[in-house]
């Protein structure tokens, strides 16, 4: 044999060898896409805080005027003293003068007391609060597949759809991979 003819006849096998090898190894990689059985979106609760505010009407208490109730005292102990005059009988007797007067005083300082507390104005106040509005939102979903004689599930970032597609025996499960 001469030399060309056996480096042609090597060079053949080699080649046929190695076209024989590439199609075994496509046949052995398996198939290229993964059939999904089924989809479950994966979410979590998602809290957005806001202020909602509503319009309250408040009764307050008119700012006192006279704090000590000085006025009503000193009208109650006049009329305490106008009074006692009367029922002592007039003239000299002091003594139920000033008794009326003490007791009016103490009356008057009461009176006032009362109708101070009594003393109030109504207004109208903003008042807020803030509340928490829950949605939900996706994060993943959780996709159970065949792939050959095989089922498993993966979580993935999105939908994939009826199939996943595979690459050398390995699902692609990023999006246009």
């Amino acid at each position: 044999m001469n030399k060309s003819m056996l480096t042609g006849t090597v060079l053949g096998i080699t080649v046929a060898t190695a076209a024989g090898s590439i199609a075994g190894y496509k046949m052995l990689a398996g198939p290229d896409l993964a059939q999904v059985l089924a989809v479950t979106p994966v979410t979590e609760d998602v809290r957005t805080p806001r202020e909602e505010c509503n319009d309250v009407v408040v009764t307050r208490q008119k700012p006192i005027q006279d704090q000590h109730k000085i006025a009503g005292t000193a009208i109650g102990a006049v009329a305490g003293g106008l009074a006692g005059n009367a029922i002592g009988g007039g003239g000299k007797n002091t003594g139920a003068k000033i008794a009326g007067a003490v007791v009016g005083g103490i009356a008057g300082n009461q009176i006032q007391g009362k109708m101070q507390a009594s003393d109030t104005y109504q207004t109208t106040e903003r008042r807020c609060n803030t509340v928490h509005d829950v949605s939900q939102r996706t994060v993943g979903y959780d996709v159970t597949y065949r792939l050959g004689d095989e089922t498993a599930k993966v979580r993935m970032d999105y939908d994939p759809g009826s199939v996943i597609p595979v690459r050398d025996g390995e699902l692609v499960l990023t999006r246009g991979g």
